[in-house]
Formats: C-alpha cells, sequence, structure tokens
C-alpha cells in the first residue's frame, strides 16, 4: 500500500470535468453494456476495501452507483451488511443476477436522491462511480444518510502505467478507453479536491485521504480489448471510431511478448479516497 495523507490546495491542480451534458451522457452509456460490464470489469483489492471500512463505526455499508455489483460482492464477502443502490435498470439487472436479495438489498436510486433514511448507514462507498456524481446535490444527501464518524471512500481500478507494456497500452488507447482518472498519477491529481468541494458539503467531512493498493485481473488479449470496450468513452464512440480503437488495441497486444499469447495478469491498482463524516 502507499498512501498519501491531507493535501493543500495548491499542492494539487483540479482536474478539468466534462460539461454537464457530456457528463451525463457518459455516465449513461453503461446500460447498454452491462451484461459485458458484468463479465469483464474487474472487482477491486480486498485491502483497498478493507482500507476505506477501516475507522467506519459499522458494518451497515451503502455502496452507491454500485453497477453489477463488483464492489458489492466484496463487501459482502467481508461480512457487511450491503445495500446498493444504481440508477440503470440494466445494471440493477445484472446486480440481482449475481448477487441475491439474501446476499445484498439492491434498490434504483441514485446519489443525488438516496432511497435510505437518515443516519442509516455507517459507510458510504462507490467503486468507479463518485466522478459521475452531482456533488453539489449528493454530498447533502450522502451526509444525510451517514451515521455521525461515518465514512465516505471512492475506489477506483487503475491501470499500473508504472509496468512499461501497460503504458504503451495506455499511449495505443487514447484517452477514451484510458481515461486522466486510470493511471496513479492523472488519479491523484483528478480525485484530491474534485469530489470533495472546500466549500458547503466540505463542512460535513474531515479532510480526505488518498491511498493505492497493489491489484491485478487476470486476462486475455481478447478478453482485455473486452474490458476496455466497455469504458464510457468507448461506449459513446461512433461505431466506426470504436472499431478503428479497438483494432489498434489489438494490434498492440498482438505485438507485445506479455501479452500475445494466452493468459496474462493486468497490473493494476485499487486507488481510495476517504474521508470521514463529522
Amino acid at each position: 500500500m502507499k498512501r498519501t495523507g491531507d493535501h493543500t490546495p495548491a499542492a494539487e491542480r483540479r482536474g478539468e470535468r466534462p460539461p454537464k451534458d457530456a457528463r451525463q451522457l457518459l455516465a449513461s452509456s453503461f446500460g447498454s453494456a452491462a451484461v459485458a460490464y458484468a463479465e469483464h470489469r474487474p472487482d477491486y483489492a480486498k485491502a483497498a476495501v478493507c482500507w476505506a471500512l477501516e475507522p467506519a463505526p459499522g458494518l451497515r455499508v451503502l455502496d452507491l452507483g454500485a453497477g453489477t455489483g463488483k464492489l458489492t460482492a466484496t463487501l459482502v464477502a467481508l461480512g457487511a451488511e450491503v445495500i446498493a443502490v444504481e440508477p440503470d435498470a440494466a445494471m440493477l439487472t445484472e446486480l440481482r443476477r449475481a448477487l441475491p436479495t439474501a446476499q445484498a438489498q439492491a434498490l434504483q436510486g441514485s446519489a443525488e436522491a438516496i432511497p435510505l433514511p437518515d443516519a442509516s448507514v455507517d459507510a458510504v462507498l462507490a467503486g468507479n462511480a463518485m466522478h459521475w456524481f452531482d456533488m453539489a446535490v449528493a454530498g447533502p444527501e450522502i451526509a444525510r444518510v451517514l451515521a455521525p464518524g461515518g465514512i465516505l471512500a471512492g475506489l477506483w481500478n487503475l491501470m499500473d502505467d508504472r509496468v512499461g507494456w501497460v503504458a504503451g497500452l495506455a499511449q495505443v488507447s487514447g484517452s477514451a478507453a484510458i481515461g486522466p482518472r486510470d493511471t496513479p498519477a492523472n488519479w491523484r491529481i483528478e480525485t484530491a479536491y474534485m469530489h470533495l468541494p472546500q466549500t458547503g458539503v466540505a463542512a460535513r467531512f474531515g479532510s480526505a485521504e488518498q491511498a493505492v493498493f497493489a491489484h491485478g485481473q487476470r486476462r486475455t488479449a481478447d478478453s482485455l480489448v473486452a474490458t476496455l470496450a466497455t469504458r464510457a468513452g468507448m461506449l459513446v464512440k461512433p461505431e466506426e471510431e470504436q472499431q478503428a480503437t479497438l483494432s489498434r488495441i489489438r494490434a498492440f497486444l498482438a505485438s507485445r511478448p506479455e501479452t500475445a499469447c494466452g493468459e496474462f495478469t493486468l497490473p493494476m491498482l485499487t486507488g481510495v479516497l476517504r474521508a470521514r463524516r463529522l
């Protein structure tokens, strides 16, 4: 694990977010690929999830923007009482297929309108989802459902571009497939202040901490291409552009000894941004 403590605004550059309409288009794109998302997206490093929960007062956990349940499954395995909230009906169908109600309660809802009572959970976790939230609205909602002393944590799976062939893959893929939060250095900058504004809702949370944890996913060239095809930037591309990008990625993977034949481990990290509700 690598971690950093509190940051000052001058120490980090705030990342530029897409315009609201563009962000909504990207955020709503996943339902069209819900089955592929469930099959190919990775889970989250167990150590990262444990660190996110470490200071929580209990194990009543809301998985917010739960998608097909990648993070939900890890939380269930850790013994948490989990409620998963997801706005997209197709993603929610895959979540319920993977995790029956006996394991996790799954509800349709959003970060901006959470269908839970006040102070009803000890932690709110979001896996590869917090950057889609409108925190001006979602922040007070998250604070509302969190018990005093509760934890808000965002988790992101990152490509470890400190590894040579992964850095090459990022260059070939372009930002639609491997975006600004998908590599460690950029993730630290993009998440440090974007999701916990310095006024308003920030008064409800303490200082944020970041940490990264080693992770990996067994892939083949074909399944890695399929994984990258589920990224929002890829899903909204015109078909011709999407196929051209995927063809470049296939050619790159075929050219590298690490990925040309059979299974390999994709070097990854899980990054966590964590803050306590005051």
